[in-house]
């Protein structure tokens, strides 16, 4: 049951991933979250998110920021890092990841998502097809919303890190 909000890797950063080995194995559009997974939330972008998205970009992958937040706090955001951006994208609803992907010309195969919390990024993430990476949040202060929820994400990552030691086949965070 708890299994629909498992991420496919857990990592402590969305600045850790192996961005070239992920294009390698086909990835090739991306789909951030903005606060607490690439910044502390309401932050501006950062020396740190710039130069992962030119990065990024250098590598050939699309990128799209999808975020829950307004337009005011995303745009600013999207327009620095030079990404395309969907304010107030439902998630976890399906919706805005699917025009993410149209956005950035990518399949279910070819798209992943990095995000920082399981009951709206990840879950969203895997109930359309999508690879899904949860990082830790980068900040521990947090609105009081997102504090509440993640007494009941810590339960879910419990159950999953014991489920990723008992189960082999599972993909390491070192194999992405």
């Amino acid at each position: 049951m708890l299994k629909c909000f498992y991420p496919g890797a857990y990592l402590d950063s969305a600045y850790e991933l192996p961005y070239e080995r992920l294009y390698e194995k086909g990835y090739r559009g991306i789909i951030f979250d903005v606060d607490n997974t690439l910044v502390p939330h309401g932050a501006p972008a950062d020396q740190k998110a710039l130069e992962l998205f030119e990065r990024l970009r250098g590598i050939g992958f699309s990128t799209c920021i999808l975020s829950n937040n307004k337009e005011p706090r995303v745009k600013p955001f999207a327009d620095s890092v030079k990404s395309p951006y969907l304010y107030k994208g439902g998630k976890p609803k399906r919706r805005g990841y699917v025009k993410a992907m149209e956005r950035m010309g990518t399949s279910r195969e070819q798209t992943l998502f990095v995000g920082d919390q399981l009951f709206t990024d990840v879950w969203g993430a895997n109930r359309s097809g999508i690879f899904s990476v949860l990082t830790k949040p980068i900040d521990p202060r947090e609105e009081i919303q997102i504090v509440l929820k993640r007494c009941p994400e810590a339960v879910v990552l419990f159950f999953y890190q014991r489920w990723r030691q008992n189960d082999k086949k599972q993909l390491k965070s070192n194999e992405l």
